[in-house]
């Protein structure tokens, strides 16, 4: 039978609650749902969006599995309601997202993470960008998408030796053999650096300046990887674990994850020691090293060791 274009239409811009039952299987499951949460987020492809936080509106839809009997009016044998919001939060708060796309994708994913769930609806609007709400809607199921294990939960993370290189170090005769010995570890080894020794340009400006300064940390960043093939410059994190879980070394380009974390660092960027420090710790590293004469911030959380060169 052709469907309906009216009733396709008006289940378009229906509350997900009204597709999930149109589209319910002879099967149907329970359902709970989350209604018109409304949060503010640091979210946007474009520039004029980064800095500034916009509202967004939630919809949730979760199917989940019947709750096993009796009840006994237990709340830990139900999926609470606050494991949907507090997905919404983590997702927020683990990075900061170009794309709602994104962000719904991995709200889903967070949610079928939860045993009982067992298909999501999830609908995302944009409440400042324009006259009306701008949004996304997507529905996963457990059959059809891989959930992965989010921080935490997967017993094979991997935490690497993270090694800041001073330009002394990077032009060290001994580079080479300073790598071996990283690489011989057998942890993955991510590699940072700081400012050139040639003058970086001075805005006045803090914002303008900091891009100014992560700019000039990746022009040194691909110097070194001219020095060494291994060294394979990286700017996201998919890319930095991808690297490890392959046996990549890699040097860390940071403006993208620095400008996007919502907990980022706090100093200049130009402190680079700063940054290499916060990367560890972000990392769960098993230890920074410091290569050259220079000194790690006071209150560490992870173990630093210092190399002369």
């Amino acid at each position: 039978m052709t469907p309906d274009p009216i009733s396709d239409t008006s289940l378009a811009f229906a509350h997900p609650e009204e597709r999930a039952i149109a589209s319910a299987s002879a099967d149907p499951r329970d359902r709970i749902s989350l209604r018109d949460h409304v949060v503010t987020a640091d979210i946007g492809a474009f520039q004029q969006e980064r800095g500034h936080g916009q509202r967004l509106r939630f919809n949730v839809v979760v199917e989940v599995r019947p709750a096993p009997a009796p009840l006994e009016d237990d709340v830990d044998r139900i999926l609470s309601y606050d494991r949907i919001t507090e997905a919404i939060a983590a997702e927020l708060a683990a990075e900061r997202l170009n794309l709602l796309e994104t962000l719904a994708e991995r709200v889903a994913e967070r949610i079928l993470a939860e045993p009982q769930a067992m298909r999501v609806f999830v609908r995302i609007e944009k409440l400042d960008r324009g006259p009306g709400a701008l949004g996304v809607e997507i529905v996963r199921s457990r059959a059809s998408v891989p959930v992965a294990a989010h921080e935490g939960q997967g017993a094979d993370a991997l935490h690497p030796v993270v090694a800041y290189l001073t330009n002394a170090a990077i032009a060290a005769p001994d580079l080479g053999a300073r790598l071996d010995r990283l690489a011989a570890s057998g942890a993955p080894v991510i590699l940072t650096v700081g400012l050139p020794d040639t003058p970086v340009p001075e805005t006045g400006q803090r914002p303008t300046q900091r891009r100014i300064d992560l700019l000039a940390i990746e022009q040194n960043a691909w110097r070194l990887a001219a020095r060494d093939r291994r060294c394979m410059v990286v700017a996201t994190r998919t890319e930095i674990d991808w690297a490890m879980r392959n046996g990549e070394m890699v040097v860390w380009a940071p403006s993208k994850i620095v400008l996007d974390a919502v907990d980022g660092p706090k100093g200049p960027a130009r402190d680079a020691v700063a940054l290499a420090l916060w990367l560890a710790e972000q990392s769960a590293a098993l230890r920074l090293e410091l290569h050259g004469d220079v000194s790690a911030p006071a209150g560490s959380r992870v173990p630093v060791v210092s190399v002369p060169v």
